[in-house]
């Protein structure tokens, strides 16, 4: 009887349906693995995106709250730099005189540090690096500009 079973052709052929569907079975766990790790990370990114925009707010806080700190500063050690000059001087019109012609000074050494630093940017060396960056970037536009029109025909 056991050779009976042995020589059935249902016990001999093997059932491709059950390795069809197995193959079936692991190509979808796979494309949900690969659903579930890009979900993760498209997840991730936007967390990370949510959180550079809530940083970028902050730093300008941040920095507007520096300024305030150093414009304060400033007028506290201004101030302070008046009084001791004035009882250094003895009277009042001669410290501000003074102070106003420090700030003058200091006007003055921040109009030539600007000044300094565009004669910088008009040197030869600095303009031609400045007009190869603008060509590049322009070369760059018109490539682009260029192979969008071919990007759109591929797609239709």
């Amino acid at each position: 009887m056991h050779d009976e079973d042995a020589s059935s052709p249902e016990a001999t052929a093997p059932d491709p349906a059950p390795s069809s569907s197995g193959l079936l079975a692991e190509i979808g766990q796979l494309g949900r693995a690969v659903r579930r790790l890009f979900g993760a990370q498209l997840h991730l990114l936007a967390a990370e995106l949510g959180l550079a925009r809530s940083a970028v707010s902050w730093m300008l806080l941040a920095g507007l709250a520096a300024t305030v700190a150093g414009v304060g500063l400033g007028l506290t050690l201004l101030g302070l730099a008046g009084v001791l000059l004035a009882a250094w001087l003895g009277s009042w019109i001669w410290a501000l005189l003074v102070l106003a012609v420090l700030q003058v000074l200091f006007l003055l050494a921040a109009i030539g540090l600007f000044r300094r630093c565009m004669h910088w940017m008009s040197l030869p060396a600095t303009r031609g690096e400045w007009s190869a960056m603008m060509r590049e970037t322009l070369h760059k536009a018109e490539a682009d500009a260029a192979a969008a029109p071919g990007d759109r025909e591929d797609r239709r």
